[in-house]
């Protein structure tokens, strides 16, 4: 039997940025689960956190263990199904900011690679050209320095770790990333330098376009 990983205790606050009837947006912080995990002793996360003053939250939408930045939390059924609809039809605008190990030659570009699940070694994903899924990544440099890149990412599509292996598999793994990273870039930072900086849908009441922005702490 495989041995179980307990997530250590996360002493950082889910901090609510913006609050009305129908929504939030948090700011989840590296190394709490978005959701509890199957041990018992895995249960402290973003969602049940925020049930403690927030006893209807539900989750749309999750982000890794490592990652850290903005989520949406549907406070209604209502609200729930709007925004999950918008998630699954593709109209949420997503940004990430990461530090990937390397300078990348070009200001911007695409990577247009399909993903699937490495069932023998799980939870990892691989690229996949027989039975993956379609998932595109667009990339802009906002700076290069000491031999890294500061990079903004927009996904869009939301496969599992989709940003950690497309980044990995063009050579710019992203550092501290423990699943796809080699050891110099793994070694470079003591965490996965990935964050959800921006997050923005149309508001399920007003039908209104809402964004909320996060500054990474790297």
């Amino acid at each position: 039997m495989s041995e179980v990983y307990i997530v250590p205790r996360c002493e950082r606050p889910v901090d609510i940025v913006y609050e009305d009837e129908l929504l939030l947006f948090v700011h989840k912080p590296h190394l709490l689960l978005s959701v509890p995990g199957r041990h018992p002793l895995n249960k402290d996360c973003m969602i049940t956190r925020i049930q403690q003053t927030h006893p209807s939250a539900t989750v749309v939408h999750r982000l890794d263990l490592d990652t850290s930045g903005l989520m949406v939390v549907p406070l209604t059924k209502p609200a729930h199904s709007h925004i999950s609809r918008q998630f699954q039809e593709r109209a949420v605008s997503k940004a990430y900011e990461a530090i990937v190990f390397g300078d990348m030659p070009v200001d911007s570009g695409e990577i247009d690679l399909p993903i699937a699940t490495d069932w023998p070694n799980r939870p990892l994903q691989k690229i996949c050209y027989e039975r993956g899924k379609q998932a595109l990544t667009r990339y802009r440099v906002l700076e290069r320095k000491h031999g890294n890149t500061r990079l903004l990412l927009e996904p869009t599509t939301g496969r599992s770790h989709q940003l950690r292996i497309h980044l990995a598999s063009i050579g710019y793994p992203i550092l501290g990333c423990d699943l796809y990273a080699h050891p110099e870039a793994l070694a470079a930072s003591d965490r996965l330098l990935l964050h959800a900086t921006r997050l923005g849908l149309q508001h399920p009441g007003s039908g209104g376009w809402i964004e909320q922005v996060s500054t990474p702490e790297f």
